[in-house]
């Protein structure tokens, strides 16, 4: 690992915030392997929240939980990994997931009650903000990132030329 690639700054809240959305992603896609009717029938606050869209297909529950386990493990394993892409395409991934997912339910909410409605809602926009709050404390001001890799990418971090001429260096 490069020190560029390195999370220092934020890692904890970083790290904490990929656990967050990680850890229930793995969990519950754990639930629609093992127990793909229970997860149909049960899911959500008040339960029923993926049978009220449509009818049961074990084969899909069960391939909608093991993405949602390998998700949740990429999460967690960048978490605890802590290099900044791995970071950055774990949480890509998530994206490209949790923007569709959550822009289906925000238009399907008819079937729900209020409170399912404004629950499933609230939860999936925590799945996109948290992302994105991840990737905007990654961000790190170009000259910190210049100043770590050195200004031409070739000298050691913060040891800039004392002159003497080309015979110094």
């Amino acid at each position: 690992m490069t020190r560029t690639d390195h999370i220092d700054r934020h890692r904890n809240w970083i790290a904490a915030l990929l656990v967050a959305l990680g850890a229930p992603q793995a969990l519950i896609g754990l639930w629609a392997l093992v127990a793909p009717q229970n997860f149909y029938d049960d899911f959500g606050p008040g339960g029923g929240w993926v049978s009220a869209l449509g009818a049961y297909d074990e084969h899909l529950v069960r391939d909608v939980g093991g993405l949602f386990v390998g998700l949740g493990v990429l999460m967690i394993i960048a978490a605890v990994r802590g290099r900044r892409s791995l970071t950055v395409t774990a949480v890509a991934v998530w994206l490209i997931f949790a923007v569709p997912h959550l822009i289906y339910h925000v238009l399907n909410l008819g079937p729900y009650t209020t409170a399912d409605a404004i629950a499933n809602a609230v939860s999936l926009g925590w799945t996109v903000l948290a992302p994105i709050i991840v990737l905007l404390l990654l961000r790190a001001p170009a000259t910190e990132r210049a100043a770590a890799a050195g200004a031409d990418g070739m000298r050691i971090a913060r040891a800039g030329d004392r002159g003497g001429g080309p015979s110094a260096r």
